[in-house]
């Protein structure tokens, strides 16, 4: 059969069936065919062949294999004959006989209807059921398939006449070369024939010794190539001297090469005793590993997924006080990484994950030269800790940048940053799609081990397997842990429901969760002690007014000069802090505390720096002669207007920098005289939105369904070849945009037939009558029925929308889109 019988084949399938073609391959219909020959045509496409067989797991692309190694037409009893030689028997049974054995050939022939039946789903096969095809095109895909040789007409082609005479009559004493005793068969065809006779090849390995036989065996099941010097040497049954020269002079190897060797396909064949594969599974292998409680595994999770909130804000307050630069390539530097992840308490490759998905969360991005905050963060850090999870979850999820990276090197050595561009890797968001997945089929409690994941990954899509998968798996399991997918290596229910993206992930959380506490306890030893996670705001004002001294089970804050001006600089009084102490610690302020914040204060404020260039006005004049009697103030170029005044060069924020480095509490003032706040959460940048990845990049079911319209209108367009539609008489339709549109969606929704005004690339209003298919990207898709096929007309050209009956003509204006 031909590509004309896949068309003819294709043409014959209801529109269910064309509908689930076109959902399970969507490069099918982007854009959409013309008509049903088109489709067939893309369909055997070698690109498009590629992409279907990359999405087949290891059975299906077992069973495809088999049909495209047979002669014709396979039946399923002849394929299922083949698969069960492949499959090994159960434990304990000695074949497929017996109790044991039936249901195993059971179990196999409804693994392969499955098989079969999504493989003509998705196009790959066709035909009768006692007729089965591989579609054209997929064994050339295929090749080579199922770790054979190329066939022996491959093998031998640059073999000379009088080498392939040779070869022939030592196979075959009974052949007088030069085609006679084969009635006259080229001799390459002769040589196939006897290569793919059993008999044959038995007789040919007795005459071969034990060490030539094994050196076969090493190649039976692939790979079926080898390298040998002087792979072309002539050599016959007498002169053969070493093991593999009396394989290649028995045709049982051939050269391919001046120092390459292959088996033939036949051959192979032949030596796997009739089976196509060695060791085939209906089946996905089982996944492996611990069991664990998995109540246990769901508050592990939580907590993990509740710390790396935590991370996720501590960072972005951090980088909103103290950015770190963007380096001139892009990207974090080392230094400013390992910075974050100390002051974190993080290792840095969990500190350049945090990051990340800060980045990919749209939480931070690059302004002006520094790593900054955006203008989402503020609206993120708002929202409840489960929701706040759920958002980053979801943006780990489908970020296409590889974490796991930062600290390795490029194909030009240069070290791969955090943040930095080079980390994209196309397969990354597929890659961690994938492994969720497997983690979301484990049974409960269960942990799998990165082995059984791998396992499992290769058998899904055996076809799917870069170099850098492997590291990409074991990165998202790490990272998975982390973020709190997986607690203990078990999936945990939020984990499950973020792989899946159901929009529960937050809800199933919020019970786990640690309850936050709006208390601390205040020690006389200027510490503060929280017994747990701190709420929102409170923790926003205490990291204000202390610094973290150490974590875990409670966090210890410190109070210090420093910290206490820095509240102070942010704009609170002595008053404010105070009263804060007092409303959230469930012990009275400490005395030492009470002090420390009041002799802050009363010493913050009383030099005020303006401008001049700049100056310090002090209404102390001791203090003032302080400061000038104070040897680092020399590269100040400090001189004295009056007794309460002193002017600079220096600006502005270096003078207030260089005031506070010498041990003074100076604050900015405006021109007005106004004390300037230092906000120091102030600070954000524009950033581009949050990355998103479809989870199901296919068609709806109403484009693919109005896809196959448009490919059935055209066709039978194409094959009766009939004029195209007139347009009706009158004025072209007009409607507003809003309602032109939503008219269309109707259209796209009902099946049915519009008639439109569009403007061409020359500035031509048309009248036309279209079939609409869908709608993306700013661009119809449909049939147009006064052209007779299938155009795609941009959306903003279109004048207006009105309904077509073809039983009669339309009146100007009538059912126009929007007018009941």
């Amino acid at each position: 059969m031909t590509g004309t019988d896949f068309s003819e084949w294709l043409r014959g399938r209801s529109d269910e069936h064309l509908r689930a073609l076109v959902t399970a391959r969507p490069e099918l219909v982007t854009p959409v065919p013309a008509h049903l020959d088109g489709l067939a045509a893309r369909a055997c496409s070698p690109s498009a062949l590629g992409r279907a067989l990359d999405r087949l797991d290891r059975f299906q692309l077992a069973v495809l294999e088999t049909l495209a190694l047979g002669d014709g037409p396979s039946s399923r009893p002849a394929l299922l004959s083949m698969i069960v030689r492949a499959v090994p028997d159960p434990p304990g049974a000695s074949g497929t006989s017996g109790p044991s054995g039936t249901s195993t050939e059971e179990e196999i022939g409804a693994a392969l209807d499955a098989a079969l039946n999504a493989l003509v789903t998705r196009g790959l096969v066709y035909g009768p059921p006692d007729a089965l095809l591989p579609a054209p095109g997929v064994p050339a895909a295929l090749e080579p398939p199922a770790a054979l040789g190329p066939p022996a007409a491959e093998v031998f082609r640059h073999h000379p006449p009088e080498r392939l005479d040779v070869l022939l009559h030592d196979i075959d004493p009974a052949y007088e070369g030069g085609g006679q005793a084969d009635a006259g068969r080229p001799a390459r065809e002769r040589l196939t024939a006897l290569l793919s006779d059993p008999a044959t090849v038995a007789r040919l390995l007795e005459e071969v010794s034990p060490q030539a036989r094994a050196a076969l065996d090493e190649l039976v099941w692939g790979p079926p190539s080898g390298r040998l010097p002087s792979a072309r040497r002539e050599v016959d049954t007498a002169t053969a001297q070493s093991p593999i020269e009396q394989l290649l002079a028995r045709g049982l190897l051939g050269a391919t090469g001046e120092e390459t060797v292959a088996l033939p396909r036949e051959v192979a064949l032949v030596l796997r005793g009739g089976r196509v594969h060695r060791d085939l599974s209906p089946g996905p292998p089982a996944l492996d590993g611990p069991v664990r409680d998995q109540e246990l595994a769901d508050r592990t999770a939580a907590g993990q997924a509740f710390m790396f909130v935590r991370m996720v804000e501590e960072l972005c307050e951090l980088w909103s006080v103290d950015p770190p630069g963007v380096l001139r390539a892009g990207g974090l530097s080392v230094r400013d990484l390992r910075r974050a992840a100390q002051l974190l308490d993080l290792p840095e490759w969990a500190a350049g994950l945090v990051a990340e998905v800060a980045l990919a969360a749209g939480l931070i991005a690059a302004g002006e030269g520094e790593w900054l905050p955006t203008g989402g963060y503020d609206g993120w850090r708002i929202k409840a800790t489960e929701d706040r999870w759920a958002v980053l979850a979801a943006a780990w999820a489908a970020m296409d940048r590889a974490p796991g990276l930062i600290g390795e090197r490029d194909d030009r050595d240069r070290p791969l940053n955090a943040l930095h561009p080079d980390l994209r890797r196309s397969g990354a968001a597929q890659t961690r799609a994938r492994t969720l997945s497997v983690l979301e089929a484990a049974p409960p409690g269960l942990a799998p081990t990165p082995e059984s994941v791998l396992a499992r990954l290769t058998w899904e899509q055996p076809r799917r397997r870069s170099a850098l998968r492997d590291p990409l798996v074991r990165f998202a399991l790490r990272e998975a842990e982390h973020i709190g997918v997986t607690g203990l290596g078990v999936p945990a229910a939020h984990g499950r429901s973020a792989a899946r993206g159901d929009g529960r992930a937050a809800d199933l959380l919020a019970p786990l969760l640690p309850q936050a506490v709006d208390h601390v306890l205040l020690q006389a030893d200027l510490t503060a002690v929280a017994p747990g996670p701190l709420t929102t705001d409170l923790g926003r004002r205490l990291a204000l007014t202390a610094d973290v001294e150490s974590k875990g089970g409670a966090t210890v804050y410190r109070f210090s000069e420093q910290s206490v001006r820095r509240a102070l600089d942010a704009g609170h009084s002595a008053g404010d802090l105070l009263a804060m102490l007092e409303r959230h610690s469930a012990t009275p302020v400490p005395q030492p505390l009470a002090y420390l914040v009041t002799d802050v204060a009363r010493r913050h404020g009383r030099i005020r720096v303006g401008v001049a260039s700049s100056y310090v006005r002090c209404d102390d004049p001791a203090l003032l002669d302080e400061v000038l009697a104070d040897k680092r103030a020399h590269l100040l170029r400090l001189r004295r207007l009056a007794p309460t005044v002193l002017a600079s060069k220096t600006s502005r924020a270096a003078l207030v920098d260089s005031l506070r480095a010498m041990g003074y509490a100076p604050v900015a003032e405006s021109l007005e005289g106004d004390v300037v706040v230092a906000r120091a959460d102030a600070r954000r940048t524009e950033g581009p939105p949050a990355a998103r990845v479809s989870a199901n990049p296919g068609p709806n079911p109403d484009a693919a369904a109005a896809a196959v319209r448009a490919m059935r209108a055209g066709d039978a367009a194409h094959r009766s070849r009939r004029r195209p539609t007139e347009t009706p008489e009158g004025q072209v339709p007009r409607s507003p945009s809003t309602a032109t549109i939503s008219a269309l969606e109707e259209a796209i929704r009902q099946g049915s037939r519009v008639w439109i005004g569009y403007t061409d690339s020359q500035g031509h209003a048309t009248s036309r009558i279209l079939e609409p298919a869908r709608m993306e990207g700013g661009y119809l898709t449909a049939y147009d029925e006064t052209r007779a096929t299938v155009h795609r007309f941009v959306l903003s050209r279109i004048t207006g929308v009105a309904g077509y009956d073809a039983e009669r003509s339309q009146t100007p204006g009538e059912h126009a889109a929007g007018v009941d």
